[in-house]
């Protein structure tokens, strides 16, 4: 059965990450989707005057720093919107009542803004989509002057952050209770929003596999000369998401392996006693074109991730990466990972992972060509066009 496909709308998207951030997030990749079909307007995410102090703006692009006013068409059909407003920067504040009181001023200066912009366009009957910002977009539903639905996407567990924590708690309760539909890109989320809002779904996300369908990836220089078989890793390396115990385990445990792990450091990882073992490589960042090299060239992908609030829920974006590439991956079990164990070797300790990696050092048919096509398979399901047609389908359950 085909999905129910949100088509010939007015929608106008709210993200609290910016349109120009360097680093790749799933609301633009869901912007593209739904402009396939419908009229889209995506409001950039607005400066607070903290974040044009000079001390907090070194090193940022001006698009980063102070914004013009400016509508700018993306394609047809599709516009982004530069609100050129600067918000008050009160998450200080420990008053909630005082809080409320700015924060609502916020966003009615950004309503204004949008209902303006709306009515240029010609926007009528708009479904409103806001992106993980429960401070900026709390008010928004009912200041929108042409919001006919208001759904609420929840891709992260940002309330168990100390920036988000102080006011955000009550604030994503408060927007969860009071959207027409929320959505989420994980199993985990969309059951700890229905606690508030029983309209609450499921959509998954889609990947880019640009680049992970490649064949015949040159070594990188600075993996030529490390022994195999490799463990690797590709992401974020931060003390908040992996576990350093599980990691330091598997080396001592399995020696003949060398784990790589390929992406930036936090402070804590950059002082790591990982980094005096000698088969151990961190290799630091790389661009995002460049990592499917580093992949390609792993025996085994693995993601020794924490379990915690911020993890648990969390769709695991690298593991759709590593199945693209046929390749076998070792994972911590979690909620979030259950969608994926009929092809992931999940686990429970770090007991657990040894028995597994090496049961597929051991198993000739976990390299075969037939179980690459599988995992390859399975990844290319994950599609931003099945996720915007779950949220298609959701829509229509809830508004018939």
């Amino acid at each position: 059965m085909g999905h129910r496909f949100i088509k010939g709308k007015d929608i106008v998207l709210f993200s609290f990450q910016p349109w120009e951030s360097e680093i790749g997030f799933n609301f633009k990749d869901m912007a593209y989707e739904l402009a396939r079909y419908n009229r889209v307007l995506f409001i950039n995410r607005a400066n607070d005057r903290a974040s044009l102090l000079p001390e907090k703006n070194a090193g940022n692009s001006p698009s980063e720093s102070k914004q013009k006013e400016e509508l700018i068409q993306v394609q047809e059909h599709f516009w982004v919107y530069n609100t050129g407003v600067v918000l008050e920067s009160i998450n200080w504040i420990n008053w909630n009542a005082l809080y409320d009181f700015i924060n609502k001023s916020n966003n009615r200066r950004l309503a204004e803004k949008i209902n303006k912009t709306i009515r240029q366009l010609g926007f009528k009957n708009v479904i409103v989509i806001n992106d993980n910002d429960f401070f900026r977009g709390v008010y928004l539903k009912k200041m929108i002057l042409e919001c006919y639905k208001y759904i609420f996407y929840i891709r992260d567990f940002l309330t168990i952050q100390p920036y988000f924590k102080k006011h955000g708690e009550r604030l994503e309760k408060k927007l969860i209770k009071s959207a027409d539909i929320i959505i989420a890109n994980s199993a985990y989320l969309a059951n700890y929003a229905r606690q508030w809002n029983s309209c609450s779904y499921d959509i998954g996300q889609g990947c880019d596999f640009d680049g992970y369908l490649a064949e015949n990836l040159a070594v990188p220089d600075d993996m030529a000369s490390i022994p195999k078989p490799i463990v690797g890793y590709s992401g974020a390396i931060t003390s908040m998401r992996l576990d350093e115990a599980i990691i330091g385990h598997i080396a001592n445990s399995i020696p003949s392996c060398s784990i790589v792990l390929v992406g930036p450091e936090d402070s804590i990882f950059e002082k790591s006693e990982l980094k005096k073992h000698k088969n151990i490589y961190f290799l630091g960042g790389k661009s995002p074109e460049k990592v499917p090299g580093y992949i390609y060239h792993f025996d085994i992908c693995f993601n020794p991730q924490l379990v915690n609030p911020l993890t648990v829920g969390n769709y695991p974006r690298k593991i759709d990466e590593y199945l693209a590439m046929g390749k076998p991956v070792v994972a911590t079990s979690t909620e979030a990972m259950d969608m994926f164990r009929e092809y992931v070797y999940l686990c429970s300790d770090k007991e657990d992972y040894i028995r597994k990696i090496n049961s597929i050092l051991q198993d000739q048919d976990a390299f075969s060509e037939a179980q690459k096509k599988r995992r390859t398979d399975f990844a290319l399901s994950h599609t931003w066009e099945n996720s915007i047609g779950l949220l298609g389908d959701a829509y229509f359950e809830v508004c018939g």
